[in-house]
């Protein structure tokens, strides 16, 4: 073993290179500058430490000085420079290159995860490698910004460094997929999916975060990607309040247009003669989602839409005119708001049913 507890392998030449170059005080020879790039890169596949490799050349520079002969001080102290700076070089590329092959392999399993185009008994070995048990159930919880992510972004970086400083690695996992943040936390955690969402909209300034239900099993994590995402873009439709909302709380929608075809009828049956209104439908559906969504308040579904209550209680009755339905009416206020978030999931009338 050479100094500091490197072997001799990794010093191998060096005594020679040192000696031949300092002799003359003539710069390394390109192909002795290629022979310890790549000793630094054999070194650091090895899991050798720099400082420790490039103290082990240090000793033996002072070991082997004699070597050099008449050799100057600086001719000597030049060819070591030389030689450790190629070193380095190779060990900093090697290095480089597994950072980047420990990435792809990361992106790959994240892609495999969360699409479940993997075997799931395989998947879940990958799995033990980035700290989750797929065994167990898992959530999800997906961020969406004005901005998209990628991975190293500030944003994820922040986020990532808020999660680990509050809970340390605890089986999470926090990626970017398609611009948007994800974080994969163990279902019975739900504390770090809702600190997550914290800190994740804090960081994308103005944007919403939705959590998944959690699901069990190797594919239980991309259902519950799936079920964020369906519940992320019917959150946009629907332009629902609230920066951070839950799958769970939302599952009556999905419900409501399993059978689209039903939906359909029953928003054109329903709400098909607004559309001989001035102006078309647009503006008297918009006034009965500000009336529902304001618990049925004329003040304040006035205070919403910028209109007098005069205004706002003239539109409701030129409703009940075309319709037939009255919106103040129980009897009546189930079929018509059921109808409006009908309409707003299938993007009427804009879009022909």
């Amino acid at each position: 073993m050479a100094g500091h507890g490197i072997p001799e392998a990794y010093l191998d030449g060096y005594a020679g290179i040192l000696a031949a170059a300092a002799a003359t005080g003539r710069r390394l020879t390109r192909e002795e500058l290629s022979s310890r790039r790549a000793l630094g890169e054999r070194a650091a596949d090895a899991g050798i430490g720099l400082r420790a490799l490039v103290g082990a050349h240090l000793a033996a520079t002072r070991a082997d000085w004699p070597a050099a002969g008449t050799a100057s001080a600086d001719g000597v102290l030049a060819a070591v420079e030389q030689a450790v700076d190629a070193l380095a070089e190779g060990y900093e590329r090697a290095q480089r290159l597994a950072v980047r092959q420990q990435e792809a392999a990361r992106r790959e399993f994240i892609d495999d995860l969360l699409h479940g185009r993997s075997d799931l008994g395989r998947l879940a070995e990958r799995a033990e490698r980035f700290g989750l048990r797929l065994s167990f159930e898992h959530a999800v919880a997906v961020a969406q910004g004005p901005s998209g992510y990628e991975e190293g972004d500030t944003v994820p970086r922040e986020v990532e460094a808020a999660l680990i400083g509050r809970f340390g690695n605890r089986s999470i996992l926090l990626t970017t997929k398609e611009g948007r943040l994800v974080c994969i936390a163990p279902g019975d955690q739900s504390e770090v999916l809702a600190f997550f969402a914290k800190h994740a909209y804090a960081a994308i300034d103005g944007g919403r975060v939705v959590i998944g239900r959690p699901q069990p099993g190797p594919g239980g994590v991309v259902q519950s990607y799936e079920e964020a995402l369906n519940a992320l873009d019917l959150a946009e439709r629907l332009e629902l309040d609230g920066p951070v909302l839950r799958a769970a709380d939302l599952l009556v929608y999905p419900v409501l247009t399993r059978d689209r075809q039903a939906m359909a009828d029953l928003v054109v049956h329903t709400l098909g003669p607004l559309r001989q209104a001035r102006g078309g439908a647009g503006p008297l559906i918009d006034t009965l989602t500000a009336f529902f969504d304001s618990g049925c308040v004329a003040a304040e579904a006035a205070r919403r839409l910028s209109l007098s209550v005069r205004a706002l209680t003239y539109r409701l009755d030129r409703i009940h005119q075309l319709t037939g339905a009255n919106p103040a009416a129980p009897v009546h206020r189930y079929t018509l708001q059921t109808a409006v978030i009908g309409a707003r999931l299938l993007d009427w009338p804009d879009q022909p049913l």
